[in-house]
């Protein structure tokens, strides 16, 4: 009889690979049916996975008695928290009530395994230097609680979004042509890249296969460290089209962003320079599970292959 894992926010980008890794690998799709959780299951992503033999649920995440309806029955968890800004700012401690009540929730069903998309604690990381990136320090904080509710638990850490040079614009084109990245970092920062709707869903593969190993471990998800040089060089390389870095000062940067978001942005990028996106520890920590399962991650030149139309 299969086992069923329940994988929260099935139709975005991290869910969404999650989702579709399972339904990919040869063993994990017999082992496991998948029920996903998303906000509003009448939305066409929802349908279209409905129709691959995904149950399809909807959870109130302020809820304990409705996400406790919605694990129910489950032997896994993926769980993916949003931030306060993502949803509208009406609930900054958003990821740190939904991640409790969620975990709360798991041990109440007797979950096996909860899996949680995790990051460093910056505030923490940075020795109090850097107050202002709630988006991780949440993640942080909901990690060490679910840790404290004794559910088998595995936390893996994501990269720095490959996206973020495509949906949100972080790679330019100036009126001469020349593509501009900025950053309030030095040009040999090291961003430790991931490509979330393709790779995340990999690296919850290792956890899921490798299960007891990995419990009570942290799974970093990232391809490689590249630099902005670097990121700068390839992109060059794969379109054919010039590029050039510029770094800014801290005020500068913060004016790029809404005045709600701009001391977070500056210092989550601040962070990525000093102590490190994973305050100096090596990629082998995600990189050996991946090979062990047989699955390599996207590079940032394949990425660029692939989304070529977006420049």
């Amino acid at each position: 009889m299969s086992k069923l894992i329940t994988v929260f926010g099935a139709t975005g980008n991290q869910g969404g690979s999650v989702i579709r890794s399972i339904l990919a690998d040869a063993i994990l799709s017999k082992e496991f049916k998948i029920r996903g959780i998303t906000r509003d299951v009448s939305k066409p992503a929802a349908q279209a996975l409905l129709k691959q033999g995904v149950e399809v649920k909807s959870a109130d995440m302020n809820s304990k008695p409705s996400l406790t309806e919605a694990i129910s029955g489950s032997h896994s968890v993926f769980l993916v928290t949003t931030p306060g800004w993502a949803t509208g700012g009406q609930q900054p401690d958003a990821e740190l009530i939904h991640g409790k009540n969620a975990a709360d929730a798991a041990k109440e069903a007797g979950v096996q395994h909860l899996i949680y998309s995790s990051l460093l604690d910056v505030t923490e990381a940075s020795g109090g230097r850097l107050r202002h990136v709630p988006h991780f320090d949440l993640k942080a904080q909901v990690e060490r609680y679910i840790r404290s509710t004794g559910v088998p638990c595995t936390f893996v850490l994501p990269g720095y979004f490959m996206t973020n040079y495509t949906n949100l614009g972080m790679l330019r084109r100036g009126d001469d042509g020349v593509y501009t990245l900025v950053y309030p970092v030095d040009k040999e920062a090291k961003f430790p890249l991931i490509d979330i709707v393709e790779d995340m869903g990999k690296f919850v593969i290792a956890a899921l296969k490798h299960r007891s190993k990995f419990l009570g471990a942290q799974i970093l998800a990232a391809a490689d460290y590249y630099t902005p040089s670097r990121i700068l060089s390839e992109f060059e390389e794969v379109t054919g089209k010039q590029a050039r870095y510029v770094q800014v000062d801290a005020q500068t940067y913060k004016s790029f962003f809404p005045p709600a978001m701009a001391d977070e942005m500056l210092e989550n990028h601040l962070f990525i320079e000093e102590p490190g996106y994973y305050a100096g520890r090596s990629l082998k920590e995600g990189l050996e599970p991946l090979a062990d399962v047989g699955l390599r991650p996207t590079t940032w030149k394949e990425f660029l292959e692939r989304n070529k139309d977006a420049f």
